[in-house]
């Protein structure tokens, strides 16, 4: 076997793929080498749990797989997966002291399918607690940092997906996406993340936080890496996940290197209006002026009801983790306390001792919002505002193939810059939150930087099912720059 390169973790997935396939490299050795790059920038904090001897087993299988003649595109390739998804052989916590040490009996069927299709798990990623954040301050066991600059953000709740893949410590992660918490740590961190169609991936096994919204997706380096591991991650699953969509299993990276001749970009002006920072702005501005020189038409277009998806998601998503989280009562599996008087009591405690202010605030307003009395003022009338929020989309996609516009108002703010301020965090999600209360496909991809040399990502809209458009729109892109290749310093 010939030497392998020490830049092995600048290989996107694809290329890495095929330098295992041509058995330039082993699964063994690729492996050996992102553990290594984790533990030297455990700085960073995105990562929760690791276990070298698991991941070396998975390798050597996979090295076995390579030898017995042609596998699989993933065969032996590293990844790592969000602490949401639950899983058999690392510690999963979801971020949160409640579930501090917990390990599943059982594989989250991402998890499982990835691992059938022959990827390595490397470890679980950090997270905000219960994915309830925008800034991956929220988990109980310590911020993640930006590694384009430490004293900032990454992003939530995906955040420490973002910042490893970012960080080049994996060439790829799971994430879940429930308000935005997929395309805004891929925008902060200048990595290429996706959301798909709600039902496209199983929620079995993801730790619920909002279950009509939750939906589980990937970051990777580009869209090509994206598409590859979108494809193995979705699936029908009847038996385990009610919400799942009964349709075939789908290649998502059949499209790619299509043409975009005509494509018609929708451009919403409620995405560019006051409130969105000139640097941001001006990255996006110049994506779309290249998406005009690739033969797409930008067509103005309007979402009328943008600014109520913030007061609709803070109402559906909290009242939903009111019902999720109760089950996290310290009687079966979880943190319990130590010192109370009765049953009720110890509910009490361990729950007062269990879970962050943040998770607190939220399941207090849903059970707010759910409570007699309330339900129909509130909840019932946020229910009806999301289905206006759909149809605004489908009025849009009459004219319209994709939308695109930023992913956030602002570059990545710095560590505790919105203070004690959790208002100051619902706002950034602004031009996310549409898309996840519809249930449609999102996607973001680096396009530039804005201050401070800090990236900027582009948010790419498109109708239910229709990933493959929307990932083939982000690799022409890719194809035409390189901003997908920028590497943050000292990593």
């Amino acid at each position: 076997m010939t030497q392998y390169s020490p830049d092995l973790h600048d290989l996107t997935v694809v290329q890495l793929a095929t330098q295992l396939r041509s058995r330039k490299v082993s699964s063994v050795e690729a492996a050996q080498h992102f553990l290594a790059r984790a533990r030297a920038h455990s700085d960073l904090g995105a990562f929760l749990d690791m276990s070298e001897d698991v991941t070396l087993a998975q390798a050597g299988a996979a090295d076995a797989r390579l030898a017995a003649g042609p596998a699989g595109a993933l065969v032996g390739v590293p990844l790592a997966h969000k602490d949401i998804f639950v899983t058999r052989d690392f510690v999963s916590t979801a971020g949160s002291k409640m579930l501090a040490g917990y390990r599943s009996p059982f594989d989250a069927s991402v998890v499982s399918r990835l691992a059938a299709a022959g990827a390595v798990t490397l470890g679980k990623l950090n997270c905000d607690e219960f994915a309830m954040g925008s800034a991956n301050e929220n988990s109980a066991f310590g911020p993640v940092k930006n590694p384009w600059d430490n004293t900032r953000t990454p992003g939530g709740s995906s955040g420490g997906s973002a910042a490893a893949v970012a960080a080049r410590l994996t060439p790829a992660a799971t994430g879940t996406d429930t308000g935005g918490s997929i395309r805004q740590p891929a925008s902060f961190c200048g990595i290429t993340g996706i959301k798909p169609t709600y039902g496209r991936a199983s929620r079995y096994g993801m730790v619920a936080f909002a279950s009509s919204l939750d939906q589980a997706g990937v970051l990777a380096r580009s869209a090509e890496d994206c598409a590859l591991l979108l494809s193995a991650m979705c699936g029908f699953d009847p038996d385990r996940d009610s919400t799942s969509l009964d349709l075939p299993a789908e290649d998502f990276s059949l499209k790619l290197g299509d043409a975009i001749d005509g494509l018609r970009i929708g451009i919403p002006a409620e995405f560019f209006g006051e409130g969105l920072a000139d640097d941001v702005r001006a990255a996006v501005d110049a994506a779309l002026k290249q998406y005009q020189a690739l033969g797409a038409q930008l067509v103005p277009i309007s979402l009328p009801r943008t600014e109520l998806s913030i007061p609709v998601y803070y109402i559906i998503a909290p009242a939903e983790a009111s019902s999720n989280l109760s089950r996290f009562d310290g009687v079966k599996f979880g943190h319990r306390a130590a010192q109370y008087t009765d049953l009720n009591d110890m509910y009490r405690q361990t729950r007062a001792e269990g879970f962050g202010d943040e998770v607190k605030r939220r399941i207090m307003i849903g059970t707010y919002v759910l409570s007699h009395g309330y339900y129909d003022a509130y909840y019932l009338q946020a229910q009806k505002i999301r289905r206006m929020i759909a149809d605004d989309f489908q009025a849009a996609f009459k004219v319209c193939d994709v939308i695109a516009g930023p992913v956030a108002p602002t570059v990545a703010w710095k560590l505790g810059g919105h203070g004690n301020d959790p208002l100051a965090d619902y706002l950034a999600d602004i031009f996310t939150l549409p898309a996840s209360l519809a249930g449609l496909p999102g996607m973001s991809l680096p396009v530039g930087f804005g201050a401070d040399h800090m990236p900027v990502g582009l948010q790419l809209i498109g109708n239910h099912l229709t990933e493959s458009r929307l990932l083939n729109v982000a690799h022409r892109f890719q194809q035409a720059t390189d901003w997908h290749n920028a590497r943050p310093q000292g990593v």
